[in-house]
Order: C-alpha cells, then structure tokens, then sequence
C-alpha cells in the first residue's frame, strides 16, 4: 500500500468508514432532520448544518490546492452562511458535502507520491493551513472532519435532547 493509499483510506474512514476514533461522519449525520440541523441548542456555536457547509468548503479547497499547487483562501466563505432551512436545502448540503468528499478522494489518486513532501505556500499560516507540505494537509483535512464530526455529535444529542 502506498502513502497515497493510506490517505486516501483515512478519508474514507473518517468520512463513511470504520475509523478509529469513533463514527465516520456519515454515521453521524444519520437521520439529523433539516430543522435539527438548523437548530442552534448552543448560543454562540455553530449549528450542524453550518458544520456541514464548513467542512464542504475546506474539503473542496484541499482538492483544489492539491491540483493547482497553490495554497489561498477558499473560493467560497470559511463558514459560508446557511440557507433559509427545508429539507430540499438539507439534502442539497449533504449531497455536496458527500460529493466534496468523491472530488477530494479523486484529486488525491492523481497526486503523484513524490509530491507529497511538497510545502504548499511560502509561509505557515495555521487559519490559513499554509506552509505545510501536501502530506501534513491530507491528513489535516481527515482530522479537521472528525473534529467537526465529534462537534455535530454533540450538537445533535444536544439537538434530541431539547
């Protein structure tokens, strides 16, 4: 198994795998309703579907530095606001989030290996994710979701409890 193999397998892990820190995030999202995910049980903290969108947006500028080689800001906002809620929204977002997940997956088998050692960026910037290599980034992406994958765990007991 290469290095590329085994991300790739920490991304499906923590995504809809068996990872070993807990539930993947698609267990976790199982059965939350567009008005759980809505819901705001902590004030102050992000809602679920606000979690959801994040982790859409940093996945989907991941696959994007790993194809141009150039780290910047994320083309869409860093928590990009949500939508008037339905449950046509609900599933808009968890489709792209799932299909944020297909995009990252494919641009990391297309990664050569060598490249991975590669720092993206000419300075650390820890908002930013800059200044690491390609290798330190991929597995931050696997770790920044299931960080956010405890947190919607979290919120949606919180959610079921109220």
């Amino acid at each position: 198994m290469t290095a590329i193999d085994r991300i790739i397998d920490e991304l499906r892990r923590a995504h809809d795998g068996d990872p070993w820190h807990g539930s993947p995030v698609t267990k976790v999202l199982e059965g939350v309703t567009a008005t759980q995910a809505a819901a705001r049980p902590l004030a102050g903290a992000h809602t679920i579907w606000e979690l959801v969108l994040h982790m859409t947006t940093w996945r989907d500028e991941v696959a994007r530095r790993v194809q141009s080689g150039v780290a910047g800001d994320p083309d869409a906002p860093d928590w990009p606001p949500m939508p008037e809620p339905s449950d046509a929204a609900w599933d808009a977002a968890l489709h792209a989030l799932d299909e944020s997940h297909a995009h990252l997956l494919r641009t990391v088998a297309a990664l050569p290996p060598a490249r991975l050692d590669d720092v993206l960026g000419d300075r650390r910037s820890p908002p930013q994710g800059t200044g690491v290599s390609y290798y330190v980034m991929l597995h931050g992406i696997a770790q920044h979701d299931a960080y956010h994958a405890g947190q919607i765990a979290m919120l949606k007991k919180a959610v079921s409890a109220a």
